[in-house]
């Protein structure tokens, strides 16, 4: 069966410098092994697929597998998916507000010059304790004493999200074998285009391997930062340098106090897939 399908580049407006995510706009009938076969066949970072929403709130609903695994939320698959759904010629119950239905719930994104989504409630937070911070230190290569601050920030994924001294100290990191999702980020310069430079990291096949832009975890990196006071909204991180990449992720926080995610959005690739 023919299904419209497509590749949107993410967290960058600029050609092939953000993250890519493979798009499937019709998954229904589909299970989800043949879901999981799809992803591990894309190998991109993750693969969505769209099917009608259950919930009478959604306008859609999403599910969202890396090669190996489904996930109940990621960020940049979310912003992604709204943008091909949109592009698709779709269109919100609300006015200027689209409402994804994910494992994780209902994930409200914005319209506007670039598409946002609401930071979904961590399902975890707080310290982590210190045997797995020696783990962490020594799946990055770095010493305990050059972490400044650590905590869970897991929305879905798993992060543990750790500060460093430095924009610089996090782009040194060179990561070995692991099998925890970490995330990174280190401060530039008062100044300077962006606040933070964020990387992120998570285990495939016994290696640690980097995310190039990830929404989930510039989500979660957010709320501790920013409820610990070590960040000021609004600001933006940069990620996927060591990469070869120029993403840029905007947060801000709204009067009700909703932190948002938001990011380019760009179609690379558009067509139809056989499944």
């Amino acid at each position: 069966m023919q299904r419209p399908f497509c590749q949107v580049d993410v967290f960058s407006s600029e050609p092939f410098l953000g993250n890519p995510v493979a798009v499937v706009l019709d998954g229904s009938g589909l299970s989800a092994g043949q879901m999981q076969q799809t992803a591990n066949w894309t190998n991109l970072s993750e693969t969505t697929f769209v099917l009608p929403a259950t919930d009478p709130g959604a306008d859609y609903q999403v599910r969202i597998f890396t090669p190996s695994t489904e996930l109940p939320f990621a960020g940049h698959p979310t912003l992604g998916t709204c943008h091909a759904w949109l592009e698709s010629g779709h269109e919100p119950r609300q006015s200027g507000v689209v409402v994804q239905q994910c494992g994780a719930g209902l994930v409200r994104i914005r319209r506007g010059d670039m598409l946002g989504f609401a930071a979904p409630p961590l399902m975890r937070s707080g310290p982590v304790d210190e045997p797995l911070l020696e783990q962490v230190a020594g799946q990055l290569k770095i010493a305990r004493t050059d972490m400044v601050a650590a905590a869970w920030a897991d929305n879905g994924p798993g992060w543990i999200a750790v500060l460093l001294e430095s924009a610089q100290a996090v782009l040194d990191v060179r990561p070995g074998d692991g099998d925890l999702d970490v995330g990174l980020a280190g401060p530039y310069p008062p100044g300077s285009e962006c606040a933070f430079e964020v990387r992120a990291f998570f285990p495939a096949g016994g290696q640690s391997v980097e995310d190039p832009v990830t929404g989930s975890l510039n989500a979660s990196l957010a709320q501790w930062l920013l409820s610990s006071g070590r960040a000021s909204a609004p600001y933006v991180a940069s990620q996927g340098t060591v990469l070869g990449r120029r993403g840029r992720v905007h947060i801000d926080v709204t009067g009700d106090g909703t932190i948002w995610v938001s990011g380019g959005t760009v179609i690379r690739i558009s067509g139809e897939m056989c499944l």
